[in-house]
């Protein structure tokens, strides 16, 4: 599950909510163990991941960055390139 947590920070266009988002969904599914809570940890559930979202949200707006910011596409084509070496026959 968390291999699909990305980096935020430092990129141009920067994070959007729903990147923010899916970054603290999946964190709290790892640490709860829950795809989907069942109706008795529901709420627990959506709370943790409304103060995950919020949390990480407020860190990448307050992150100072000295770099020039990265390009989304260029990354992604780096780890396309990097996973066809890594799984290459």
């Amino acid at each position: 599950m968390c291999r699909n947590i990305r980096t935020l920070h430092n990129f141009q266009p920067p994070a959007t909510d729903d990147e923010v988002a899916e970054a603290a969904l999946q964190y709290v599914r790892k640490i709860s163990g829950f795809t989907r809570p069942s109706r008795a940890n529901e709420e627990a559930f959506e709370q943790a991941l409304a103060t995950v979202t919020d949390a990480t949200r407020s860190l990448v707006d307050a992150l100072v960055a000295t770099s020039p910011p990265k390009d989304r596409d260029i990354e992604a084509a780096k780890a396309r390139a990097r996973a066809a070496q890594r799984y290459a026959s």
